[in-house]
């Protein structure tokens, strides 16, 4: 059996440096996928997609919200040629109903131990419209190594560098912020994965630098502690998403390879200045990830917000619009004020105003958004600040004898690792 496994392209944020991660949903599925299928793959961010070919199944991967326009027309291309097609992820959980009348099934919550029967019942020609397992998480040991023999390495790299590799550790969230779907996805309970999986998992990566891509590394103080002790041998470097701010946590951190952290910044609170200072005297990059257009926010917050993250040097900062997902509780505050423009979902990608702002024009808010990234980056482009978090990494990997230098491959402009004496 032949089943193709596609992950739609969605629209880039401007402002952002156009690079390509490898997805993480979907060679987190395909390890979920019964070895004794043929699987395809095709990440259209990366490379062309062939709508001609005949798979006896199409499996779309459907993550973001603005993917879902791309992925519609891909299956109901599909289905027009008597292919079925079968949907999952995130965005297919939070729009199901919406996807229905495009796909001939659609598969919600998480793959785990699940699959399996999916492929019998197809086999079998009893395919379900809907597979549902929202809030029926299956067992966290059954979480194996993420399949990503299935991607093309040398596709994702950012002129000349290879991106990190993505990992998790954990799923669900016990917390409940306003913009997130999360407790609708993965539930308000914090579900770790056995330590020694994921020490498994890392070692096998063949790339030393990392996303952990858990929503937040600070769910559990002696889960996170064990977690950093586990993985320092390995001495890979990675990023994530906020870890504790405790000194002995940021010391475990630092010592684990913690190169950078996403921190969100709602702010200029001085709690937001001492974190951030005290992940940077550890030797741990920050990033910034601020969400413009709360109901606090005008034009001269935005400013001093601005400015306040100009004060802390941050090495890099993400600017997104508030943007309404469904099955958020901001999505249901919007809804009920009646503030909501309108559910074209290409235009939710976090660069475009959707709602009517609390304290200004949604122009004046886009007009902001656009204010923000091009003071932040008034002195250095993004590109530049990006390159000097590479070279500290780069630092990092000297210290402790895991740097790899790069070889350039003309013909896909990737550099390969290659030995000190290659070098």
């Amino acid at each position: 059996m032949n089943l193709k496994l596609i992950y739609p392209r969605w629209p880039k944020l401007k402002n952002q440096p156009e690079f390509h991660l490898p997805p993480h949903g979907p060679v987190c599925f395909a390890a979920t996928v019964p070895a004794d299928i043929n699987l395809t793959f095709c990440d259209e961010h990366v490379q062309p997609l062939d709508l001609d070919d005949s798979p006896d199944l199409v499996a779309l991967s459907v993550m973001l919200s603005c993917q879902l326009p791309r992925a519609k027309e891909i299956a109901d291309h599909y289905r027009a040629r008597k292919i079925p097609v079968i949907f999952g992820g995130i965005s297919t959980m939070l729009h199901h109903q919406e996807i229905l009348p495009h796909s001939d099934s659609v598969f919600l919550g998480e793959t785990e131990g699940r699959f399996g029967t999916v492929i019998e019942d197809f086999k079998k020609g009893r395919l379900k419209k809907v597979y549902d397992y929202l809030n029926d998480f299956p067992d966290m040991n059954l979480i194996g190594p993420a399949r990503r023999s299935i991607l093309q390495k040398e596709l994702y790299n950012f002129r000349g560098v290879q991106m990190v590799d993505l990992v998790h550790a954990s799923r669900g969230c016990r917390f409940n912020c306003f913009p997130c779907c999360t407790p609708f996805l993965g539930g308000r309970k914090f579900r770790p994965r056995p330590i020694a999986r994921v020490v498994e998992e890392l070692s096998q990566i063949d790339n030393n630098r990392l996303f952990v891509v858990d929503n937040s590394l600070a769910q559990n103080d002696e889960w996170e502690k064990e977690l950093f002790r586990a993985i320092a041998p390995l001495k890979k470097k990675w990023i994530s998403h906020p870890i504790k701010d405790n000194d002995e946590i940021l010391d475990l951190a630092a010592a684990a390879g913690c190169w950078y952290v996403y921190q969100a910044v709602i702010d200029t609170a001085d709690v937001i200045r001492q974190r951030v200072k005290r992940l940077k005297d550890r030797g741990i990059g920050v990033e910034g990830t601020i969400i413009l257009g709360t109901d606090e926010h005008d034009e001269d917050y935005i400013k001093r917000l601005v400015d306040f993250l100009l004060e802390i040097e941050l090495d890099l900062a993400e600017f997104t619009v508030l943007t309404p997902f469904q099955h958020t509780s901001i999505r249901h505050d919007l809804e009920k004020q009646g503030r909501i423009f309108h559910n074209r979902w290409e235009e939710y990608t976090g660069g475009t105003v959707v709602f009517k702002p609390a304290r200004m024009s949604a122009d004046k808010l886009q007009e902001m958004y656009e204010y923000a990234w091009k003071t932040f980056y008034h002195d250095y482009s993004k590109e530049v600040k990006m390159g000097k978090l590479y070279m500290k990494v780069i630092a990092k990997e000297q210290a402790d004898g895991t740097y790899r230098p790069m070889r350039l491959s003309r013909a896909r402009g990737w550099k390969k690792p290659v030995s000190e004496e290659q070098a």
